[in-house]
Formats: structure tokens, C-alpha cells, sequence
């Protein structure tokens, strides 16, 4: 598993996780694409926010693998703002890569992007 050096490992202040420790005993978590509702809190869509500018500011528009990135934060992004470049994807590799889908990201966290 890749550990990505400098990466934030949580939101500050918060229990907002954004990479793991160690691999887990059964392989990699499987990443999911979980939908964002608009009812979230104001704390869960800050931590989007923060993962996303952590991603932008370790990658840029570069590819990455997933390494130690947290598999249920990676979750809120994929498919939308983070997606899969290997055909086929497997969910379940720590090796899979990711990259930024930069219009959507741009158009979801304006923000960051300012």
C-alpha cells in the first residue's frame, strides 16, 4: 500500500478521517460511490471540501493511486469529482488510479478553485 507522504490525515480539528495507517488484514476497504444529499450536515460537506482541496493540493490534475487514502471519504467524491483511470476498475486495489475530474470538482467546490 503507498502511503501518501505530507497528506493530511484528518480534517483539522475534527475526526474527519482522510487516510488510513496501515493495510487492512482482508485486503483493501471495496471504495463505493455514495450519494450526497442536500439535507447533509455542514460538518460532512466541510470534510468533502477539505478532502477535495487536500487532493487538489498533494495531485493537481495528475493521475494517483489510491494508496492510504480513507475508502469511505474517497466514497463522497467518486464517480463525480474523483474518478477510476484503470479499465477495469477494481474497487478493492490499493494500487487503483484516480485521478480529479477537474470541471466537475471546479463546479462542486468552487471554493478551492477561486
Amino acid at each position: 500500500m503507498h502511503k501518501h507522504r505530507g497528506f493530511p490525515s484528518r480534517l483539522p480539528g475534527t475526526d474527519y478521517q482522510f487516510t488510513i495507517r496501515r493495510p487492512g488484514k482482508d485486503g483493501a476497504t471495496k471504495l463505493v460511490a455514495r450519494e450526497r444529499f442536500r439535507d447533509r450536515r455542514p460538518a460532512d460537506r466541510r470534510a468533502d471540501a477539505g478532502f477535495m482541496q487536500a487532493l487538489w493540493e498533494a495531485f493537481g490534475e495528475e493521475p494517483f493511486v489510491r494508496g492510504n487514502l480513507d475508502a469511505g471519504r474517497l466514497g463522497w467524491l467518486l464517480g463525480r469529482e474523483v474518478v477510476a483511470l484503470d479499465e477495469p476498475f477494481d474497487a478493492e486495489d490499493y494500487d487503483a488510479l484516480l485521478q480529479i475530474n477537474l470541471p466537475l470538482a471546479r463546479q462542486s467546490f468552487p471554493e478551492i478553485f477561486e
